[in-house]
């Protein structure tokens, strides 16, 4: 229930700083408005908008890294819990090598007999 809440407030969280992100106005944005553009003067005024807005994204940024360090305790957790589901200890563990090579039964090779059609004779033996 509570790690539910967490994920909620951390989505929640990830999508008003990028939004927040989005609406603040860049370093370059005053050297255009000095050339004629009319984009400084905004809804909380040229200078409120930077502050406000720069410090209500501070403000969420840290709520977002409280979430993130919340979800890491409850992974965890839930790792510690699913490590101990009765698995004995790897130390008890004996390791067993496999054989380099398996016992395979070889055929016994047996000499060509003389005369034999399968090699053929070589003139003056």
């Amino acid at each position: 229930m509570l790690e539910t809440v967490i994920i909620v407030l951390h989505l929640l969280g990830a999508i008003g700083i990028v939004v927040l992100v989005l609406l603040q106005q860049g370093k370059g944005a005053d050297a255009g408005a000095s050339f004629g553009a009319g984009a400084s003067a905004t809804v909380f005024g040229s200078q409120g908008s930077a502050t406000f807005l720069s410090k209500f994204t501070a403000i969420l940024t840290a709520a977002f890294f409280s979430t993130s360090l919340g979800l890491a305790y409850f992974a965890k957790e839930r790792a510690e819990a699913l490590s101990q589901v009765g698995l004995p200890d790897p130390a008890v563990l004996e390791v067993q090598q496999k054989p380099v090579v398996e016992d395979v039964p070889v055929l016994e090779e047996q000499a060509p007999a003389a005369g034999s059609a399968d090699v053929p004779e070589v003139p003056g033996q």
